[in-house]
């Protein structure tokens, strides 16, 4: 944009001298060039004599380029595969509070930076946190939200878009929990 400013200024000058007299005048070390005909007077000097100097060459600015339109971000592969690999299909858990770990295998990788989250469902009740990893347990607060009061209990989860589009869902995985008791 300076160079735009700059430019034009150099033209403003440079049609504003084209339409001033320009008087040469010989000094005692070459010629004196100036825009009065004499030392500081309005009256010429002996030896002065005026230039009369061609057309000034202006020539206008390359067209801007238009703006480069952003190219759309390209559309991402979709997901291909989404499993649980933690708890087992048929496996037993041990925990009296609830809390267990979840293991999920998600191909391609996934995308956080996009806004992709993984979301689980334990006994058929969506869970409130989203998770952003692969491995998370869940907690005793949500087991005991969601579970159900069954030995048996199952566990989906899905990979939804931040918008809460579902990208992909997994197969349910039924497993058991299994709860120390204190015989009498």
């Amino acid at each position: 944009m300076k160079t735009v400013h700059y430019f034009l200024l150099g033209v403003f000058v440079a049609a504003t001298a084209a339409a001033q007299p320009i008087y040469e005048t010989q000094g005692k070390d070459g010629p004196v060039f100036s825009d009065l005909p004499g030392q500081g007077r309005d009256v010429p000097s002996p030896g002065t004599t005026e230039l009369t100097l061609p057309p000034i060459n202006v020539s206008s600015p390359p067209p801007a380029a238009p703006p480069a339109e952003s190219a759309p971000a390209a559309a991402a592969a979709p997901y291909q595969s989404l499993s649980i690999s933690q708890p087992e299909g048929g496996g037993t858990i041990h925990s009296n509070t609830g809390q267990f770990t979840v293991q999920v295998a998600v191909d391609p990788a996934l995308r956080v930076a996009r806004g992709d989250v993984v979301m689980v469902s334990l006994d058929g009740q969506e869970l409130a946190a989203k998770r952003t990893t692969t491995q998370f347990d869940i907690s005793p607060a949500e087991w005991q939200m969601a579970a159900v009061d069954s030995v048996e209990h199952q566990l989906q989860i899905a990979v939804v878009d931040r918008s809460g589009v579902v990208l992909i869902s997994s197969e349910p995985v039924r497993f058991y929990v299994h709860r120390a008791t204190r015989g009498r």
